[in-house]
């Protein structure tokens, strides 16, 4: 349940991070110009409602839709929440962190339905009207049948909030929260409860004490204080610096371990949160949106000027409170002594190669980030060259070599990666942890240079894989070249070239005015990694067959429609003599590029 649980965060934060400047935004706008805030402005004020109602709600639908199948799902996500939108009186965060990746899921599931049953030629065609009609349907179904549960859902919850906040009983969230964080289910809290609770209350009362509950820093910066004062050893040494990233970075994870390493700290935690919320509800504290990441810059650029008093008291007070109950526990301990430690290679099956280091926390944003900082500047001083990768747990590749992450979280880390070489840290202070790995590395690992080529590119059309005045040859070869050129630059697996080759035994590809688009057939679409994109020039020609002579060879891997813009550029491009003849004749790799990825392009 608690890794359900952990997921389901996870996923949360994959719709929530991306979007997180989006938030600030508004809550820069809030802070300032809503009537209760520093400078009241009516005109500008008037952004606070469409930003979120509509921006907000639309970008994390699309993000979720997005992340389960492409642009596709991400624009059937959009249309569909709109109907929730336009069916409701309150902001649709909920609903669109539901509704987003459900219909991101439904478009992945129609297309494997309709991927065998459309005709060659009709695979755009199909896709945009099945597209747009599944949007339209959605965006029914959600007006007139899901909005009004999700209101009735929100009012429910509505109801049961404000009858703990006006019980005076909120500061017994701590109880939940506190534990919660530390167990790194904090995105499944933070995003997916106390945010959407949180903006509704703006929209009514300019503020919310709710983005205050999860993110405070004290019961954090009471366990560090704790731990530098009462402790001995590394856990001494390293809580001073971890003070600061944790109030002044805001990266919350770096108190966690302190904790587990005693978990009657718990008990220190929950008080000191209990204390500093008491503090915000009765002096009716409270923030315009939440603050990301959770340091004191943060909270106090999206406070009230008439509650910085009251924020920073409460800050104040379950930092006191927690580090006088932690020091009291860490006043007990008597042995400070790290256990012997193990042979870090137990169990470890590899091939003893290593290519990049990765550095795992829940998010991949905070902790890994600051970690592989760290790790990295230690080989360079140690005269080790390795790249070393921040990433989230979740996103971790079955092929990694070396992972490492937080003791707590290893278990996890191995499922996603069973083959690497786990470490588990309990505090990624202590540099000689660090210093350690790096001599283990150097003493029992060959240190591989990854090949020059993209895994995941983030250009459709790239400058090199544009080749021009190439040889003529027979249409296969022609076609197997522009498949490798997909194939090396990360865009297709292997077997799409077979693909691109039956395709063309089937229906020809070539489209007139001596232009050829090969081009994998439906059977082959899982293999595309990424929408991607090659020309190869062939001034004196190659044959199509029944006289049609290709001398512009456009290779084409398309996952939804991101590639698009460029056809269409294309296609306005051969439809001009003038323009295509100095396609053909050019050697100016510059031009095509710029003829071919012009406006409208994310490139």
């Amino acid at each position: 349940m608690n890794s359900k649980i952990q997921v389901f965060g996870r996923f949360l934060s994959r719709m929530v991070m991306p979007n997180i400047g989006a938030f600030i935004a508004w809550g820069v706008i809030t802070t300032f110009f809503h009537p209760n805030g520093w400078i009241p402005n009516a005109s500008i004020g008037a952004l606070i409602e469409p930003m979120i109602f509509y921006a907000l709600p639309l970008l994390i639908a699309y993000t979720g839709g997005k992340a389960i199948d492409s642009a596709r799902g991400g624009v059937v996500a959009v249309v569909a929440t709109m109907g929730l939108i336009v069916g409701s009186d309150v902001p649709m965060f909920l609903g669109a962190m539901l509704v987003g990746p459900l219909c991101g899921w439904i478009v992945k599931h129609m297309d494997k339905m309709l991927k065998k049953r459309i005709p060659s030629g009709f695979e755009m065609l199909s896709t945009n009207f099945s597209t747009g009609l599944l949007g339209a349907l959605l965006a029914v179904v959600m007006l007139k049948a899901v909005g009004p549960l999700f209101d009735g859902l929100n009012f429910m919850i509505e109801m049961g909030v404000g009858r703990v906040v006006d019980s005076k009983l909120l500061f017994l969230s701590a109880l939940f929260i506190e534990p919660g964080k530390i167990l790194f289910l904090n995105n499944a809290m933070n995003h997916g409860i106390l945010g959407p609770i949180g903006i509704s209350e703006v929209l009514s009362k300019g503020k919310s004490i709710f983005f205050l509950l999860e993110t405070n820093p004290g019961p954090g910066l009471g366990i560090l204080i704790a731990y530098w004062l009462r402790s001995k050893g590394s856990a001494k040494k390293s809580s001073p610096a971890a003070m600061v990233i944790h109030a002044f970075g805001g990266i919350h994870e770096i108190y966690f371990p302190y904790v587990l390493m005693n978990p009657s700290l718990f008990i220190a935690v929950i008080l000191g949160g209990m204390s500093g919320t008491f503090v915000f509800q009765i002096l009716d504290a409270g923030l315009v949106a939440t603050p990301s990441p959770g340091s004191l810059f943060a909270i106090m650029a999206l406070a009230n000027r008439f509650d910085f008093f009251s924020i920073l008291l409460g800050i104040f007070l379950s930092t006191v409170v927690t580090a006088m109950i932690a020091s009291l526990i860490l006043k007990r301990k008597k042995d400070w002594q790290v256990d012997e430690e193990k042979n870090p290679l137990l169990g470890y099956n590899g091939d003893f190669k290593v290519r990049k280091i990765y550095f795992a926390c829940d998010a991949g944003m905070g902790s890994s980030a600051m970690g592989s900082s760290i790790l990295t500047k230690i080989a360079r001083e140690r005269g080790v060259e390795i790249p070393v990768e921040n990433i989230s747990i979740d996103m971790l590749p079955l092929e990694a070599e070396i992972v490492i992450t937080y003791t707590d979280l290893v278990n996890r880390a191995r499922r996603k990666s069973p083959n690497a070489l786990h470490i588990g840290i309990k505090d990624f202070m202590d540099k000689k942890e660090f210093v350690d790995l790096i001599d283990l590395i150097q003493s029992k690992f060959e240190i591989v240079k990854e090949v020059e080529t993209l895994s995941h590119p983030n250009q459709i059309l790239m400058k090199s894989n544009i080749i021009m005045n190439r040889p003529s040859t027979t249409m296969e070869e022609a076609i197997v070249h522009a498949g490798e050129l997909l194939l090396s630059s990360g865009y297709v697996e292997e077997g799409y070239i077979n693909g691109m080759l039956s395709r063309e035994k089937k229906f020809s590809t070539y489209i007139g005015n001596g232009v050829a688009i090969p081009h994998g057939e439906n059977e082959v679409k899982d293999l595309i990694k990424a929408s991607g994109i090659v020309v190869v020039q062939y001034p004196d020609g190659v044959s199509f067959g029944d006289g049609k002579v290709a001398k512009i060879v456009i290779g084409i891997a398309g996952m939804g429609n991101e590639h698009i813009q460029i056809l269409a550029n294309i296609a306005e491009a051969i439809e001009d003599e003038r323009v295509l003849d100095e396609i053909i004749r050019t050697n100016d790799v510059d031009l095509i590029y710029d003829l071919f990825s012009s406006e409208g392009n994310a490139l």
